[in-house]
């Protein structure tokens, strides 16, 4: 009987213990897990003017909400990047379960180790330091006008084309880092 209430109490605890894990190990390489709101959503996707078939990329995509929304408002294929073993297994059961195994791919990992040259749009909800640390691989690897949306915090080198609430539109391109456009004031041509 004894035993029966062990293996009881450590089901909870252990589930605490993961979840807790979960919740805090992704820090030191992005961002703690802080799901985007509905609405902040909404104004990231029509921030970037997504167009059907553009391929979308959310870097810690979280539970998956902006790929879902992506495949199923704007008929977009997504693809997130997620460091979270659990929340990527969520993400997994998520697209399955509402059918969009077509549309959206989940890739369990880093983002800095995955090649983003083939999006079309890019979504994050990162940390003012990732940021600064993502955006020279966004530099080298997006192409011209790829459209960059971040929740909150700024591409620090970047100049911001818009907003929306909390959503920052960045189309990242060499001509669009502050660098080049001091350069062109310095020389007198926009």
């Amino acid at each position: 009987m004894l035993t029966l209430q062990m293996a009881f109490l450590a089901v909870p605890l252990l589930m605490v213990l993961l979840l807790a894990a979960s919740l805090t190990w992704t820090i030191p390489h992005g961002a703690p897990w802080v799901p985007t709101p509905l609405p902040t959503v909404e104004e990231m996707l029509d921030l970037a003017e997504i167009k059907p078939g553009e391929l979308v990329y959310d870097l810690g995509c979280g539970d998956g909400r902006i790929l879902i929304a992506a495949a199923k408002n704007y008929q977009a294929r997504a693809v997130g990047i997620e460091l979270d073993p659990l929340r990527w297994l969520w993400c997994q059961i998520l697209i399955t379960f509402l059918g969009l195994r077509d549309q959206v791919k989940v890739h369990q990992g880093n983002l800095f180790d995955y090649d983003l040259s083939q999006a079309d749009v890019v979504t994050c909800y990162l940390l003012p330091d990732t940021n600064k640390k993502l955006q020279s691989k966004l530099l080298q690897e997006l192409k011209p006008d790829t459209r960059v949306v971040s929740n909150t915090f700024l591409f620090p080198g970047m100049k911001e084309k818009s907003q929306k609430g909390k959503a920052r539109l960045y189309l990242f391109s060499p001509e669009n880092t502050t660098a080049a456009y001091i350069k062109r004031q310095l020389l007198g041509s926009n």
